[in-house]
């Protein structure tokens, strides 16, 4: 079975994961399965993995027949990880991975409504299960809302325009499918030049508002560094400014001196423990970004940034 979505900064994830025989890793985005199969295949250790997306279910059972015991995975999303975590064989980990966002294999379904590339009912769930969905939203969030997810979570410049037309046409009928919500964002801005399609930063916004991403993110990691080992690390792809943003104040609130971290208004007080001493140290002083040659080879990498910080002490 051909492999739909390529883990992208695989070779610097697992690098500085550091696999070691009998180790036990946590892959909080299964997906396809890129990462845990890499580590598995690196040392004779063991990998547990969660997704909220049960369609991956026919790339787990791959891994389950080529490796038994050694893997094992449970549905549920970052904001259960502590509840969820108890379902396992083991409770605390040598590296935990995180792959922030939508997979290759979501994208290119069509049905999933990821896509503006392919027509498709406007879904964008990651969780089939879940009310909200991203047509849900188009049609029925106010003006300003759609505003503020559409600027603040796409960084786009002309989300105003593109939501005074998205609500002029829903006046006429509810927006459905993903090509005519694409076709509608085209229209209102024009003229944009811009080396990337127009709706594509609108398709991001709504993707990461039906899925409550950032928050999502935010509960993921406080739970993933109750769970790590001394000496393991966490390894963080993100490929979104709000994301990696969230990513690294969360870091510097674990590395930072106690006095300082009220900067840092996510994870501080009650969600970051007040200790003299700095459990963690950041593996990564800057991200780590693709190279040219996986660029290249995957254009869908060209926004990803790795971040990775490692538990020093109890």
């Amino acid at each position: 079975m051909k492999n739909p979505h390529i883990s992208v900064l695989l070779n610097e994830v697992i690098e500085r994961l550091s696999v070691r025989k009998d180790g036990v890793y946590l892959d909080c985005t299964f997906g396809a399965g890129g990462y845990s199969s890499a580590i598995l295949e690196k040392e004779d250790c063991y990998v547990c993995a969660i997704d909220r997306d049960t369609k991956v279910m026919t790339y787990a059972e791959k891994l389950i027949k080529n490796f038994g015991e050694r893997f094992s995975v449970n549905f549920s999303e970052f904001a259960n990880l502590e509840e969820t975590i108890q379902y396992f064989p083991y409770q605390f980990f040598d590296g935990i991975v995180f792959d922030v966002g939508v997979s290759s294999m979501q994208i290119d379904s069509g049905y999933r409504g990821f896509s503006f590339a392919k027509n498709g009912p406007l879904d964008m769930r990651m969780d089939q299960n879940q009310d909200i969905d991203a047509a849900f939203i188009v049609n029925n969030y106010s003006e300003e809302e759609l505003i503020k997810i559409i600027r603040d979570l796409g960084d786009e410049k002309k989300a105003r325009s593109i939501v005074k037309a998205i609500i002029n046409s829903r006046k006429q009928e509810p927006i459905s499918t993903t090509v005519g919500l694409a076709n509608i964002i085209k229209k209102a801005v024009g003229n944009y030049n811009d080396t990337i399609h127009p709706a594509t930063r609108t398709f991001q916004a709504l993707r990461i508002a039906v899925n409550d991403e950032l928050e999502q993110l935010r509960v993921g990691l406080k739970s993933s560094i109750e769970l790590l080992k001394i000496g393991g690390v966490i390894a963080v792809v993100t490929f979104h400014s709000g994301e990696d943003e969230t990513v690294k104040e969360f870091f510097n609130s674990l590395v930072v001196k106690p006095s300082k971290r009220n900067k840092y208004s996510h994870f501080s007080k009650q969600q970051i423990s007040n200790d003299k001493q700095t459990k963690f140290e950041l593996v990564t002083k800057k991200p780590i970004t693709p190279s040219d040659q996986e660029v290249l080879e995957n254009i869908r990498s060209r926004s990803a940034k790795l971040r990775v910080i490692r538990r020093i002490r109890a």
